[in-house]
Formats: C-alpha cells, structure tokens, sequence
C-alpha cells in the first residue's frame, strides 16, 4: 500500500493536538485511514488528501486548489474528495481540510459495524 507517510505524519502530528478525540489508524482505500471517535474522517491515498465533508460544502470545496471530486461507479460521490498536494502544501490550506474534516466528523453517522453472527445451518 502506497501512500505519503510524510503526509500520515502531517496529520497524525495535527490530530494529536486536537484534545478529547480518539484517533485509529486503519489500511482502507488503497491508503491510510484516520478514524476519529469510531468514525472515518480524513485519508491519505498516495500523495493526495482524501476528505470527508458535510456534502452542504460541495460548492465550496470544488472551488479551492487542489480539489477533485471522488467517483465511484460513474457518479460523484458527495461529501468526498481527494486534494492534491498544491491544494494543502500550506499549513492555513492544510489546516482548511483538516477542520472541515474534523467538523463534519462530530455531526457524521459511524458506518454500520459487520454483523458476526453466522448461519449454522449452511
């Protein structure tokens, strides 16, 4: 799995400032994960950003350096995007997706756990 371990660092230094919040670390999306309170928030996927964002901010978001709308099966996918390096080089940049982030993370729903019980009879 490829991705910035410049990048992890970058993000696992900003989210430790942050107090109160529970952070995990997972392999998912070809990249790395940062759970925040049980809940996906921000990704590095290669070199880029992957973001998860209140969809209210679509507009917004499309319109800052760097942004590029995440497609899936044909359809853009509201509320994720991924950033590239000029689009969060600096640190205010940076700190932009971080907290947009971080504050639709408060407000968003986990995903639903995998159920482990399992049919016996097959």
């Amino acid at each position: 799995m490829a991705y910035s371990t410049t990048l992890a660092d970058r993000i696992r230094t900003y989210l430790a400032g942050i107090p109160k919040i529970k952070i995990e670390e997972k392999e998912m999306f070809k990249g790395l994960a940062f759970l925040v309170n049980g809940k996906m928030c921000v990704n590095v996927s290669g070199d880029e950003l992957m973001c998860r964002y209140d969809p209210v901010h679509d507009d917004e978001v499309a319109e800052r350096t760097g942004f590029q709308p995440m497609i899936m099966k044909g359809k853009q996918l509201r509320g994720y995007c991924y950033v590239s390096e000029d689009g969060y080089r600096s640190k205010a940049n940076f700190e932009y997706w971080l907290t947009l982030c971080l504050d639709f993370n408060e407000k968003a729903k986990a995903s639903k756990k995998p159920s482990k019980s399992r049919d016996l009879n097959g």
